[in-house]
């Protein structure tokens, strides 16, 4: 007769193999989600809808796949800063425009709004060594824009985001000014362990000295290997009521950064939620970012002043 025990392991054994062949079989679904449920994969908008002043740019990836996003200024001439701008895992940028409306405004600066492949509408299949080809096809084109200021471009990623903008920004010390972090995960491998709790004894820490089964990760966004590679100023913004990625992912980062490079600051925002903290931080939040540009892109002689802008 079997004992309670070994049915006990048995279950567990069950539930463990269970939730491995799932996270195989469907992590990049559960890490790459381009179309939320409810809603299309089209967008829903353009930010012609909101009164914005903008371009559709087509790129190619270096392994050939074709990439949309929308290039907005402030206004035609603005030699203000270029924040590069990489949104979450879920949905495509025209969810993100009315964050972006109100950053051209508060900032003074321009966006340039990349859909990964497979998001919106360009073409592919999300995966980690695809995103960060599409990122650099992104920054390439800004670096050779004559439009724009190329010495004040800013990366900004929020969660995935983060960790998209900072494999870029470690990979161009000489085209990436500085990098915005926002409620960031240190990496796939911890997050698997926060999503499904029994998988932390098996998933988890970086590659270097990671647990029996990181191999098994397609796309492990190693944020806080990376973290401490980057030379360049970083802000890490983290929202304390983050119901998705705990608030102690963002601390990591910034410890591990800090230990090698002096030019990090770290603010926090009591109320800010995974998605609003750009909301609910209210004018902190933006003048927390506009300190920081002050600091690491200084306005130069030349540019339009937010007078003359005023004045059109």
């Amino acid at each position: 007769m079997v004992s309670y025990v070994s049915v006990l392991l048995y279950g567990v054994g069950g539930i463990v193999v269970a939730g491995m062949a799932l996270l195989v079989a469907f992590q990049e679904k559960l890490v790459y989600v381009p179309v939320v449920p409810g809603l299309t994969k089209s967008y829903p908008m353009t930010p012609a809808r909101l009164r914005l002043l903008y371009e559709d740019v087509w790129l190619r990836s270096s392994d050939g796949v074709r990439l949309h996003s929308w290039f907005i200024k402030l206004f035609p001439d603005c030699r203000g800063p270029t924040i590069l701008f990489f949104q979450e895992n879920a949905g495509n940028i025209a969810h993100r425009l009315e964050m972006v409306r109100i950053m051209l405004q508060r900032l003074q600066c321009n966006v340039f709004m990349l859909s990964y492949r497979g998001y919106g509408a360009s073409e592919g299949y999300p995966s980690q060594l695809g995103i960060t080809k599409d990122a650099q096809a992104a920054l390439d084109h800004l670096f050779q824009r004559t439009d724009i200021d190329t010495s004040r471009i800013i990366v900004f990623g929020r969660s995935l985001g983060g960790a998209v903008g900072a494999v870029l920004t470690k990979n161009n010390p000489d085209k990436v000014a500085a990098i915005i972090l926002e409620n960031t995960f240190t990496s796939i491998l911890d997050m698997a362990g926060v999503l499904l709790p029994f998988l932390k004894w098996f998933i988890g820490k970086s590659s270097s000295k990671g647990r029996l089964l990181n191999f098994l990760v397609r796309s492990p966004w190693n944020t806080i290997d990376v973290i401490g590679e980057i030379k360049q100023p970083i802000l890490f913004l983290s929202g304390l009521q983050d119901e998705m990625v705990p608030p102690s992912h963002m601390q990591m980062l910034y410890a591990k950064a800090a230990a090698r490079n002096q030019q990090c600051s770290f603010v926090e925002f009591p109320n800010g939620m995974h998605m609003d903290t750009w909301l609910s931080g209210g004018d902190r939040y933006w003048s927390t970012i506009q300190e920081f540009l002050e600091k690491t892109v200084p306005q130069k002689n030349s540019d339009s002043t937010r007078q003359d802008f005023e004045a059109r």
